[in-house]
């Protein structure tokens, strides 16, 4: 049985969400909401809350959290916001404001 939940529009650039998303990659779900609570990134807060919204999405289904297991996280690129800074001499250079789309699916463990 496989739930799962996405977080869309993240304003929070990839390669920074993929930093937290694989730190519960594979792990169980209780030692994935540990992890994701004490992780110092901000983004760990938009992850936490996709993560309990599988879970809720699983528990629709009759399955117990304790046994579930976060079995694929990705963080894909979203739309990019492009600003513009001035720069010495009249120039200007390109702001990128990056975003994402944060997927987390949890499974029950094989046996």
């Amino acid at each position: 049985m496989e739930a799962r939940a996405q977080a869309r529009y993240v304003r929070v650039s990839p390669r920074k969400a993929r930093l937290v998303i694989d730190m519960i990659r594979g792990k169980e779900v209780l030692r994935a909401r540990e992890i994701l609570q004490f992780s110092d990134r901000n983004v760990a807060e938009v992850v936490e809350k996709c993560l309990n919204s599988a879970i809720a999405n699983a528990e629709r289904d009759g399955v117990r959290p304790d046994s579930l297991v976060v079995k694929t996280t990705y963080a894909d690129e979203g739309p990019t916001m492009k600003r513009f800074r001035p720069r010495a001499k009249g120039s200007a250079s390109r702001i990128r404001k990056r975003s994402c789309h944060i997927t987390v699916i949890v499974a029950t463990k094989e046996a």
